[in-house]
């Protein structure tokens, strides 16, 4: 595995983008709606910042912004293989968020471990092109 990205919930994505961009030369490369989110990737040589905007005041990262505030949201780990990464995960005795992989952003295969089980840490698994 590989490190691909980190999530960052924001209420501006726009602003959030352009600050990244002028601050570390990020380049947006990719956004899209998905499921109750806009997502926008910026390039950082290879890996990316996904900023995370509800587009649902109801949504998962609308609740999370209202419990925590803008900021870190998860990290992604890139694999070959995510039904075999959940599958050592389940070995390891993690709890798992998603049960089997399922669609995620920019047409990956994604699947997220519970932070209670992970130090914390919301982590997500994103499939390889």
């Amino acid at each position: 595995m590989r490190f691909h990205h980190t999530g960052i919930a924001t209420d501006d994505a726009d602003a959030l983008a352009d600050l990244f961009g002028d601050l570390l030369d990020a380049p947006l490369v990719h956004e899209e709606e998905l499921d109750d989110l806009r997502v926008v990737f910026l390039e950082l040589e290879g890996s990316y910042f996904e900023l995370l905007e509800p587009l649902d005041e109801d949504g998962t990262v609308a609740r999370y912004l209202d419990r925590n505030g803008p900021g870190i949201h998860h990290v992604a780990l890139s694999t070959a293989d995510v039904a075999a990464a959940l599958d050592t995960a389940r070995n390891c005795g993690v709890e798992l968020i998603d049960e089997e992989p399922r669609p995620g952003a920019w047409g990956h295969e994604v699947a997220f471990l519970h932070p209670a089980s992970t130090g914390g840490v919301l982590v997500e698994f994103v499939g390889e092109h």
